[in-house]
């Protein structure tokens, strides 16, 4: 059976206008992204990537050309339009975290879902089960500080996951953390793939792309490469920390 189309964009084009330059970041982008694949967006600093995750993650729309998340036309979205999209059909992963540091991980966790209008109880149920999904249900009362930083990216991935997202946009996952931690949380993006999650990862470290299934080289806001990855990294198995 043919799998569902998540992500298509034809010919996505960013111009931004810097005082008299016109600075061209993605310049012809045509990609189709199915459900449950793991893709890596590779480059170098300048390459487009970023533009590229942001238009994606519908932080930004393209200067031209279309893209369709699961079925919505977006580039033409406005921007309270494009943040009901965000809410409802992307979850974000940052290189820092981005947790709230006087909330729990628990609350953390929940914050979606209150932009999403679910009642308490049905928060608490969902955000709860998203930690014990990362291994961090009894966690599930400290705050940030009183975590490592692996449990903090764990955390994030669990708000990520809390509302059952098209897809989860990763950028820079691992930029924060050492090289230990970032074999337990590449572990958990690889069980998350598994149990069937559409993964893109922005990432600038060959390394870590090789976890990806599916390699998106970028270079000049063109796509250099397009490349099913037949080597495919696995995480060495981490306890829980």
């Amino acid at each position: 059976m043919e799998k569902k189309v998540i992500i298509e964009t034809q010919h996505l084009a960013r111009r931004y206008e810097m005082g008299s330059e016109i600075i061209h970041a993605l310049k012809d982008i045509s990609i189709t992204i199915h459900k449950g694949e793991y893709v890596a967006f590779m480059g170098p600093s300048g390459s487009g990537k970023s533009t590229l995750m942001n238009i994606v993650g519908c932080l930004d729309t393209p200067t031209e050309g279309t893209y369709i998340l699961n079925g919505n036309q977006v580039s033409d979205m406005t921007d309270n339009e494009l943040a009901e999209i965000r809410n409802k059909e992307i979850g974000f992963v940052f290189q820092t975290f981005n947790l709230l540091p006087r909330s729990t991980s628990l609350d953390n966790v929940a914050l979606p879902l209150v932009y999403a209008g679910y009642p308490k109880s049905v928060r608490i149920e969902k955000a709860m089960e998203a930690l014990k999904n990362v291994g961090l249900d009894n966690r599930a009362k400290h705050k940030p500080n009183e975590l490592s930083g692996g449990q903090r990216q764990r955390v994030a991935i669990a708000r990520a996951l809390v509302n059952d997202p098209s897809i989860i946009l990763a950028d820079e996952p691992t930029g924060n953390l050492d090289t230990k931690t970032s074999y337990e949380i590449m572990a958990l993006f690889d069980a998350l793939h598994k149990r069937g999650n559409t993964i893109i990862m922005v990432t600038h470290e060959e390394d870590i792309a090789r976890y990806a299934h599916r390699i998106i080289r970028l270079r000049d806001g063109l796509i250099e490469s397009d490349e099913i990855n037949h080597n495919v990294y696995q995480a060495p198995i981490q306890n829980h920390a």
